[in-house]
């Protein structure tokens, strides 16, 4: 019986291709397969993850996971460490934390993540430099009712993406990317003028269908991003 999630993808796989299920066949749930193979949801979940990011199959949170009626093919976006993208230039990187406040969500992230009346989430605004150059803006929310430890964590050293990738993995990430207009504050983090075109990524993360965070990152005038696939 397959038991390591590379196991259970590839089974999973040869059941799809051998017909078992059919492109637009509804598979299982994650707690049935689990129990199914003998494991944890969690060991499923990444098997599934995996397929899913292949194109293999779509999932999706109402209405569970299906077959693809036609393989995806997809760029595939990691979760970067913007200490790591600095470095990799050569440059000296320094990240700065601006603002932390416990508060409510804003209603639009409330609605756009699906958290209830009444949530607490810990905003923050930081300022990630090459060279003491200005490089990134980050503007992020983190759910307490998750994550309660992130209530007091201390994010001045450690920026707010490692502080998350070692405290709990993710099951879904869906990014947005679009170009912005710098307002007043963002041109004087990034050290450009009010009005010009700026990189824009949305990133919003959850585990087991509970949002984790989402983060907005602008990048500074002329940022240029690169994926391989």
């Amino acid at each position: 019986m397959p038991n390591t999630y590379k196991e259970i993808k590839a089974d999973i796989l040869a059941r799809i291709t051998g017909g078992h299920w059919r492109p637009g066949g509804l598979l299982p749930g994650e707690t049935e397969l689990a129990e199914v193979y003998g494991v944890a949801r969690a060991t499923v979940n990444r098997a599934m993850r995996e397929l899913a990011e292949e194109g293999i199959i779509e999932r999706k949170r109402k209405s569970g996971t299906r077959v693809r009626l036609k393989p995806l093919r997809q760029a595939r976006f990691d979760i970067p460490l913007v200490r790591d993208e600095v470095e990799a230039t050569g440059a000296v990187y320094r990240y700065a934390l601006l603002k932390s406040e416990i508060v409510s969500p804003p209603g639009w992230l409330r609605e756009g993540l699906g958290l209830p009346n009444g949530s607490l989430v810990r905003h923050l605004i930081c300022l990630h430099f090459a060279d003491e150059t200005p490089f990134q803006s980050e503007n992020r929310w983190i759910n307490l009712a998750l994550l309660p430890q992130a209530k007091t964590a201390d994010l001045t050293s450690t920026t707010p993406t490692e502080w998350l990738i070692a405290q709990i993995p993710y099951s879904e990430v869906e990014i947005s990317v679009s170009a912005t207009a710098a307002d007043p504050e963002t041109a004087e983090r990034l050290n450009c003028q009010h009005g010009d075109a700026l990189l824009q990524i949305e990133r919003s993360t959850r585990w087991d269908d509970t949002p984790v965070t989402y983060v907005r990152l602008v990048h500074r005038l002329g940022h240029r991003m690169t994926t391989r696939y």
